[in-house]
């Protein structure tokens, strides 16, 4: 049983990841899955309090660098609500359309036209669509960093 469920933990992370290319996938609930079937099912001994606190913690970090590296690339080259809307919801809809490349294109174009819509310059309209990709891709690398400590902090609290 320890082996199976241990396999369901490692593909908890794995899905945690697959978030970062199908943004509808929760993969920060896939992480804490991982970790409700260690203590549930294996050990509930093993993972201290000073642990959840770290975790709670980190997961904090991570919608907080969702928020700042998306709002400060849009803010930075003035977006527009619409586009501000447009872009995250281009981003769940990208993610079905040639991932990884949809999350990229699709986003950048439909801000892109959107912020034309709104009499933006092509030029301050295409700094925008950038600037959506920009900050998706920088709060991915941000988000992915964060979940990886996550995971070695539970690897290092099984082990040591």
């Amino acid at each position: 049983m320890t082996v199976f469920l241990t396999i369901c933990i490692i593909a908890c992370f794995i899905i945690s990841f697959l978030a970062f290319i199908y943004p509808i996938i929760p993969g920060i609930l896939a992480v804490w899955a991982g970790y409700f079937i260690y203590h549930f099912g294996i050990n509930g001994g093993e993972l201290t309090t000073s642990f959840w606190i770290i975790q709670v913690i980190f997961t904090l970090f991570i919608f907080v660098a969702d928020f700042i590296a998306n709002g400060y690339f849009l803010k930075k080259y003035g977006s527009s609500k619409w586009g501000e809307r447009v872009g995250m919801i281009s981003i769940i809809v990208g993610s079905f359309f040639f991932p990884p490349f949809g999350l990229i294109i699709i986003p950048f174009l439909s801000v892109f036209i959107t912020e034309l819509m709104h009499k933006k310059a092509p030029k301050d309209a295409f700094l925008v669509g950038v600037a959506t990709v920009v900050g998706f891709l920088s709060s991915t690398v941000a988000k992915a960093i964060l979940q990886i400590i996550m995971i070695i902090i539970f690897v290092c609290y099984i082990v040591f």
